[in-house]
């Protein structure tokens, strides 16, 4: 597939124009959000149900002006490369129907929006926002740009997740933070999907020298190296879930058939042409996936709250070592 760059037509912008640039249909990923609030929930339910649930609201408002904000950012930063993609060259910003100075006013209101209600839920949640803040001029500006260089877009793009985590935790009003080992395997799933997103874009563009103008990363990429990473993180996320059942949650293990059901099908997702994979805010339009992920979501949310004796028992430590003769 080839796409020549499309030419700057400078047409009056509307409001539409300016809120596409924002992409809140994007904010269904503050999804993620979610499980950092559950999780304190399996140690004490809080006593002031209504306060949370206005801390909750106002919270997950933050989140999404505050990724508004770095979306806003990336679609000015990104409008010299979209012009060489197939489809997001007929963006707002790449196609010249906006105001670049108004985008950049636009960035930094969303950004103060945010803090203002980050700051009514709580100091930490204030901070996990001004880092998921600060990761998008890393990942998005010169001359560090994260988002050019081979596997570090992918990493640094990814921390996203764990800052959600953070941030949910902390609307919970958990402890100083969630266990180590969980926060690495949502780093780790989230790269996982970002790696996925990669594959399927370079697969769609088909063509080497177009997409290396699209995505400086692609000079390096290609479907084999983007395989292997994608394994590499789907094994590094799985092994740091199965160190946090181990020592947190047992109950946890019975969940890994539908973790695993749900990163099979959105593999599967790659190779289809112009795969909701690039486009995560299409997602909920695959059936199978939305079915996998409930079904996923429930088992995850039940075995945090039911507990079974006889699983750890199943999966005690040998108190004795094994004599060498027996192995």
């Amino acid at each position: 597939m080839t796409a020549a760059p499309v030419p700057i037509q400078k047409t009056k912008a509307s409001i539409r124009d300016y809120m596409a640039i924002a992409r809140f249909d994007h904010w269904v990923k503050n999804v993620f959000v979610l499980p950092g609030v559950v999780i304190p929930f399996t140690i004490s339910v809080p006593t002031d149900l209504l306060g949370f649930a206005i801390r909750l609201a106002i919270g997950m408002l933050a989140v999404g002006l505050i990724t508004s904000s770095n979306y806003i950012i990336n679609e000015v930063m990104d409008a010299p490369f979209d012009r060489h993609h197939p489809t997001k060259r007929f963006r707002p910003v790449p196609s010249g129907k906006i105001s670049v100075p108004i985008a950049y006013v636009q960035w930094l209101a969303f950004m103060a929006a945010g803090m203002l209600l980050s700051l009514m839920v709580s100091r930490p949640f204030a901070v996990v926002m001004l880092v998921l803040w600060i990761m998008g001029l890393l990942y998005n500006i010169a001359p560090i740009r994260t988002k050019d260089i081979a596997y570090l877009d992918v990493l640094s793009e990814s921390v996203n997740n764990p800052l959600r985590m953070l941030a949910g935790w902390y609307i919970a009003g958990g402890g100083a933070s969630p266990p180590v080992s969980l926060l690495v395997c949502y780093w780790m799933v989230g790269c996982y999907f970002m790696a996925i997103k990669r594959y399927s874009e370079y697969r769609e563009i088909a063509n080497g020298e177009i997409s290396s103008r699209y995505r400086k990363s692609f000079s390096h990429y290609n479907e084999h190296r983007l395989l292997v990473s994608i394994m590499f993180y789907a094994s590094f996320a799985m092994m740091t879930f199965g160190a946090f059942v181990v020592r947190y949650r047992m109950e946890l293990v019975l969940a890994f058939p539908t973790v695993a059901l749900v990163m099979a099908i959105y593999l599967k997702l790659s190779f289809e042409p112009n795969s909701a994979a690039q486009n995560p805010e299409r997602l909920y339009r695959e059936p199978a996936l939305m079915w996998a992920v409930c079904c996923c979501s429930a088992v995850v949310v039940l075995l945090l709250f039911v507990d079974m004796p006889w699983l750890h028992q199943l999966f005690a430590p040998l108190s004795v070592g094994l004599h060498p003769s027996a192995l």
